[in-house]
């Protein structure tokens, strides 16, 4: 698992963290809680502060990261791979784009399961598609990307329901595909791929113009997500479900 750390506690501004926290928040907030409950909720991967904002009042929240620079007091540094929590301590696990920096897969998702309350929910955003993959994957220190069909096989094999799965960052799609082939084309043309680089990776500039489009864009995708599921984006996003029994 990456320990470098995410470039958004240096840039919460940057338009994908803030877009990515308002698609989370209209996809899966009907799964947090129930009416009036008051879950714990362990936010794995929480130094990537932007995007788990809306998570902070719904419940008693215990935030954790590998990287101790986002951690608030009260909160642990600590590996998704080894979780130092007894079992069935929390109601809620959310890991935002965090299970591709784990390998093997089948651990890190047993870890969650473990420290999951029977009927507990997770709530986790992957990249999507193997054919994105750029040395950006290999800066970032990924080891998959997902369909949705893959998101969903890797949790029912740990014994988790889904419960809801969509892509996300629909409306940026084309913007994003367009830059991944041209990205592969040029990686191609250059050779092997470099080593993964040290520290925090970079982020890519954007002109204030192109950033208004993409945020208006994902805009789109958050009215949409908050009724339906959407066919394609470069996240997935899905909801499951602890067995109430096991």
């Amino acid at each position: 698992m990456s320990d470098a750390g995410s470039p958004s506690l240096e840039h919460p501004e940057y338009w994908w963290y803030r877009a990515r926290s308002e698609l989370l928040s209209a996809t899966l907030q009907d799964y947090v809680s129930a009416p009036g409950a008051r879950p714990r909720i362990l936010d794995v991967g929480s130094a990537d502060g932007p995007s788990v904002g809306w998570l902070r009042d719904r419940g008693f929240r215990v935030g954790m990261d590998v990287d101790p620079r986002g951690l608030r007091p009260g909160d642990v540094q600590a590996s998704a791979m080894d979780l130092p929590f007894a079992a069935s301590s929390f109601d809620v696990v959310a890991a935002f784009d965090v299970v591709e920096h784990c390998d093997p897969e089948e651990r890190v998702l047993a870890e969650i399961s473990r420290v999951l309350v029977p009927g507990g929910r997770l709530l986790m955003s992957v990249p999507a598609y193997e054919w994105a993959w750029t040395s950006h994957d290999d800066h970032n220190q990924h080891h998959r990307r997902y369909t949705k069909r893959r998101a969903v096989a890797a949790l029912s094999a740990q014994g988790f329901q889904v419960l809801r799965a969509t892509y996300a960052f629909a409306g940026t799609f084309p913007m994003f595909a367009a830059d991944r082939l041209r990205r592969r084309a040029t990686e191609r043309r250059r050779g092997p791929r470099d080593s993964p680089a040290e520290g925090v990776p970079a982020l890519p500039v954007v002109h204030p113009r192109t950033e208004q489009l993409l945020m208006g864009l994902s805009s789109l995708d958050r009215r949409i997500l908050s009724r339906w599921d959407l066919p394609f984006g470069s996240s997935v996003v899905v909801a499951a479900k602890k067995p109430d029994t096991q």
